[in-house]
């Protein structure tokens, strides 16, 4: 799947080897070198990912993954030197779609890129054949929409992706792996620690007491189900 690609990155070299490889695989790119030129490109050119850096000038890539997330559903690939899980957490808590650190591949970048475009190309997510119901949370495939009792949340790409996945089978435990393959399609245990943060901002949409979910259950030493019925 070719695409739209806008990269945010600060160093001049980096940057010029990401748009080396994107544009070799078919993609139409964009290089800004500053967090403001970033979120100017992404309203003016409305690409299909971000490639973003999170050292940057002027705005950080924090910030303007915040801002991206508040106005589109854009794709938002994060790169970053920072290697603490504080960091990455907090970069999938803005709603980045995937985390990059630095020194990378960049093979190992364009098999990310490859990943998020294929994802979205099939549907973000495991789709059934239309909307389904369970207990308060409906799941619209098509619209991509989750609601609570008939009111739409707003959801990223990946919780959007946990609630698909398990609102067709409700009641069966699915471990992280499987949530992570389906959410990312990338098998590296050292990330499904996000499954969690994944979880936790979930229930704050849909739980009426997040502190005790009454459909996002965890099961302990397995993982999580999402219960067919509220007690």
């Amino acid at each position: 799947m070719c695409a739209q690609v806008l990269v945010a990155e600060d160093e001049p070299r980096q940057a010029e080897v990401v748009r080396r490889y994107l544009a070799a695989a078919g993609h139409e790119v964009l290089v800004v070198h500053d967090g403001r030129a970033a979120l100017d490109e992404a309203r003016r050119w409305r690409p299909d990912l971000v490639v973003l850096d999170v050292m940057m000038p002027g705005l950080d890539g924090l910030h303007v993954c915040r801002t991206l997330r508040q106005e589109s559903d854009v794709l938002v690939l994060m790169l970053t030197a920072r290697t603490t899980e504080d960091d990455l957490l907090r970069g999938l808590e803005l709603g980045a779609d995937d985390y990059l650190t630095k020194p990378y591949s960049p093979r190992e970048l364009m098999a990310r890129v490859r990943t998020l475009l294929r994802r979205v190309s099939r549907g973000a997510a495991p789709a059934g054949p239309g909307p389904r119901r369970v207990g308060r949370i409906g799941v619209d495939p098509a619209r991509h929409q989750i609601t609570v009792d008939g009111v739409p949340v707003e959801c990223t790409r990946g919780e959007f992706a946990i609630l698909a996945a398990m609102s067709e089978q409700p009641d069966r435990v699915f471990t992280r792996a499987q949530l992570l393959h389906h959410t990312r399609g990338i098998d590296r245990s050292s990330t499904e620690r996000t499954i969690d943060v994944h979880v936790m901002n979930l229930r704050r949409k849909i739980e009426a007491d997040p502190q005790r979910p009454a459909q996002l259950i965890t099961v302990h030493g397995v993982g999580y189900k999402l219960a067919a019925e509220t007690p």
